[in-house]
């Protein structure tokens, strides 16, 4: 109840307020300047927060943002520059807000289905695609929503359970990560009959939702959750460990690796807790964001261990020309090739969320 007066109170005020800057650690000014990134975050009072936060010179800037009634995950910029927010599973609404107007748009699903925290749209930019649960039946689903009013115009069953982040393939057809953790609507995030757990990466037509492949790994325990695509169009996929075995979790893969015809996880010579976080693409390969472990892992595009990167509570990953930037508890960072994070930039006043998106790079800030 709480959650939902504090919705009504956004729909009603819209608000959207420019923040306070925080400082930073010194780096380099020019690798930092004009990078800003669309991100979620908890304030010190745990307020809910959308935004827009600039790195400029040595100061990591909020520059705009808006309460939100609960925490954000997929976060999507559309060409027209306002931005998409999914609330985290089990959600019922999306936010569409304008950093430039601070304008803000609700929308939410009807009683018997629940979004599930990630968002895409297609190729024209007439629709939106959402990924959800019917709460009857608990079943997956690919919505195919109005881009302008969110009007449901199509559902696609997912052919599992658990939907998470899904993106467009090299062919356009659609790539879904079915996580595959058994819930009910009652219990909310609550694991529930876990011996049911069927996690699997689906293609389906994006036109007609027709199911084109299904894959799945040998280990039903691991859940399939966050997508990111290289150069050369593998895809990466970062698990999150589900076993009753707490060593078994602490040891299990955190990467999985998509050709197009096969899945298969990758070696972890060192425990990362079982939890992948994030996932983005580098130049040389995959970073999968391990925040129970402390850090960024890396890979190269084979699968060959390349090291790991030290950031305590690190989560969103995001790719900048190349570089990834990583958000973490009291630091952000950028993350390459070397052991050590690169241009580190404390931060206070803010804790970010799992997920964070880059906007444009510009060469002035106002």
């Amino acid at each position: 109840m709480q959650r939902r007066e504090l919705l009504s109170r956004a729909l009603v005020l819209g608000a959207s307020a420019a923040m306070p800057v925080w400082a930073v650690a010194a780096g380099s000014p020019r690798a930092r300047d004009g990078l800003r990134l669309v991100a979620a975050w908890a304030d010190e009072a745990n307020r809910q927060h959308l935004g827009v936060v600039r790195a400029h010179g040595d100061s990591l800037q909020v520059v705009r943002s808006i309460e939100i009634p609960g925490r954000a995950h997929g976060l999507l910029i559309e060409p027209g520059g306002t931005v998409l927010a999914a609330a985290r599973r089990p959600g019922d609404w999306v936010l569409r807000w304008s950093p430039t107007t601070g304008a803000a748009q609700w929308f939410t699903c009807a009683n018997d289905r629940s979004f599930t925290g990630h968002l895409l749209r297609d190729p024209t930019g007439a629709c939106v695609y959402s990924a959800e649960t019917d709460l009857g039946s608990g079943q997956g689903l690919i919505a195919v929503r109005d881009a302008r009013t969110f009007e449901l115009r199509a559902e696609w069953p997912t052919h599992g359970i658990d939907p998470h982040q899904f993106m467009l393939d090299a062919d356009s057809s659609l790539l879904v990560a079915n996580g595959g953790v058994p819930t009910r609507p009652e219990t909310g995030r609550a694991k529930v009959d876990m011996d049911r757990m069927d996690p699997s990466l689906v293609r389906l037509d994006a036109d007609s939702g027709t199911l084109l492949g299904q894959w799945r790994l040998p280990d039903s325990r691991l859940s399939i959750r966050h997508l990111a695509r290289d150069a050369t169009g593998q895809v990466g996929i970062a698990l999150q460990a589900e076993h009753d075995d707490a060593r078994v979790k602490a040891a299990a893969p955190v990467l999985a690796l998509f050709d197009g015809t096969a899945l298969r996880t990758v070696d972890t010579p060192q425990p990362l807790a079982g939890y992948g976080g994030d996932i983005a693409a580098s130049a040389s390969g995959f970073m999968v964001s391990v925040p129970r472990a402390g850090g960024v892992a890396r890979w190269s595009r084979d699968g060959q261990w390349a090291g790991f990167t030290p950031l305590a509570e690190a989560c969103s990953l995001a790719s900048v020309a190349g570089e990834v930037w990583v958000g973490g508890r009291t630091q952000v960072a950028e993350c390459g090739e070397a052991a050590a994070p690169q241009h580190q930039l404390a931060v206070a006043a803010l804790r970010l969320d799992n997920h964070w998106v880059a906007m444009e790079r510009t060469e002035r800030t106002r």
